[in-house]
This record gives C-alpha cells, structure tokens and sequence, in this order.
C-alpha cells in the first residue's frame, strides 16, 4: 500500500496562521487540520525531512513528528469530514455529499463539480481555490480557451469548462495531480478538458484567452513572464495562492498588467489581471 510522507504537528499554543505561511516554502501536497495535530502531508519523503530540519529551528514552541501514512487512512479521514460547499453558483462536492440539484448551469441554477479528495489541493475547501472559483464566474469565458496551470484535482479546469469555455487544458508537474484531475473527468461527464504533465518553465505551450494560476507566491513571481506570455493579447490572468505580506511582490511582477479584480479571504488573496 502506498504511504505519503507527512508531519505531525502539535502547536501548544503557536500560530497556526504563520505556519501556514511558512510551508509555502516547502512541496506540500495537502494540510490536514484534524482535531489535535495537523498532518502535513509532502510530495516526497526528502522535501519533509527538509521540513523536519528547517521548520522547528523557525518555531521552537510547536512539536514536529515524522509519519507515513498510509493512502487509505487519509482518503478514510476525508471520507469523515468533507462535505460539499458552495462558491456563487458552483458546488464542489464529494462523491458521499452530492446535491440533488447536481446538473450544468442554467440561469441561477448551481452547477455541481464532483472531486474525489486526494493528495492534491483543489476541493475546494482551500481559501485559494475558493477564490479562483470566484473569479472564473466573473469571466465570460463562453468560446474561450483556458488554461489552467497547477490543476491539482482538475476542479478549477472543469468549472471552466462549464462556464462555458470552448477548450480546457490543465497542466501539472505532478504526475499524481493529473492522475487524480484525470479521476475528477471520469466523475464529471460531459467536460471538455485535456490533462498534460509538463512542466510550466519548458514545456511547449501555446497562449490561451485565459490562464488561472493557483500557486504560491514564490512561483507566480518566477513564472510571470512565462504566465504573460501563455496568456493571449487583451486575455486574463486569474492568479491566486498567495497571502496578504506576498502582495506587493506578486503585483510587482505583473506591474504592467491592468487590474480588474482582487478579493480575499483571511490572508489570501487573488487577482484577475488583463494584458493590454
């Protein structure tokens, strides 16, 4: 049985919000916070003992334990405790908490996207993704192609091929992000999304009318030029992933973009941008 490199962590009182911001730095595939420790769980067993070394010299008050989880513990836990939520008129729902309402937008009617938790982010129960959601259903994206990079489950690629648009490619490194994103399709017939692995800084690419980058800070400030030049003229760019102390940064690397919408939630934020 597969097992997943993880941490335990016991806060004792620390910020739960400071670590947070803190693991932004490391390949984390997925923050379970059950009810005592959190469970960090890594893309690969080096990136968290490079955790397990770097993180408690930054917080000293928290406790750290290296785990192995087994896949189908976590998948049991999720079982337990997601549920489906609401983000304007899409629902993101797991298979054990779909609506009767589930069916394709029409007029106010919500739309319902059916995620197999995983590993990857994406369910839509991180701030980030909320957000995207958001400002996809800002967008008329009817006839338009979109690209989505960093697809994790394929919920962001799928809500864009819903709303409308006429082809969908999401892209990850991350060969089991694409693998789970490709279960998602198979849970939600009928979407006119492509899945590729590829890496965003080399692969070949052609430009779409509208890019969603749900990241981190660090990478949309490194990939900016790439993004831009992925994303078609008078196109927009939907980015998110990144936190309030990240802003200026991130914005800084898209200066000469025009801005028509930011929105938050706690301490994250996303914008939609516009080449011009």
């Amino acid at each position: 049985m597969r097992t997943w490199p993880a941490l335990e962590v016991s806060f004792n009182g620390g910020d739960a919000e400071l670590l947070q911001a803190a693991l932004i730095d490391y390949r984390v595939a997925a923050v379970e916070e059950i009810t005592g420790p959190w469970r960090v769980f890594f893309h690969t067993g080096a990136e968290r003992d490079r955790a397990l070394q770097e993180l408690p010299r930054q917080f000293p008050e928290l406790s750290f334990q290296s785990v192995d989880v087994p896949d189908d513990d976590w998948a049991a836990q999720s079982q337990a405790e997601l549920r489906a939520i609401r983000v304007g008129d899409i629902i993101v729902a797991p298979p054990w908490d779909v609506p009767d309402s589930a069916g394709p937008l029409r007029g106010t009617r919500p739309t319902t996207i059916i995620i197999q938790p995983s590993m990857g982010f994406g369910t839509g129960h991180h701030a980030s993704t909320r957000l995207c959601l958001a400002a996809l259903q800002q967008l008329d994206l009817r006839g338009l192609s979109v690209l989505d990079v960093g697809t994790g489950s394929g919920v962001l690629a799928i809500a864009a091929s819903r709303l409308g648009a006429s082809s969908v490619l999401g892209i990850d490194d991350d060969p089991d992000a694409i693998q789970a994103a490709g279960e998602s399709l198979v849970l939600n017939p009928g979407v006119n999304v492509t899945l590729r692995t590829v890496d965003l800084r080399s692969g070949t690419l052609l430009p779409h009318d509208v890019v969603s980058a749900n990241l981190t800070g660090g990478l949309l400030i490194q990939a900016a030029g790439r993004l831009q030049d992925l994303t078609t003229a008078a196109g927009h760019l939907v980015l998110s992933g990144f936190m309030a102390r990240e802003e200026a940064d991130v914005r800084g690397a898209y200066s000469h973009l025009a801005i028509r919408a930011r929105t938050h939630e706690d301490e994250w934020l996303c914008v939609t941008l516009q080449r011009t």
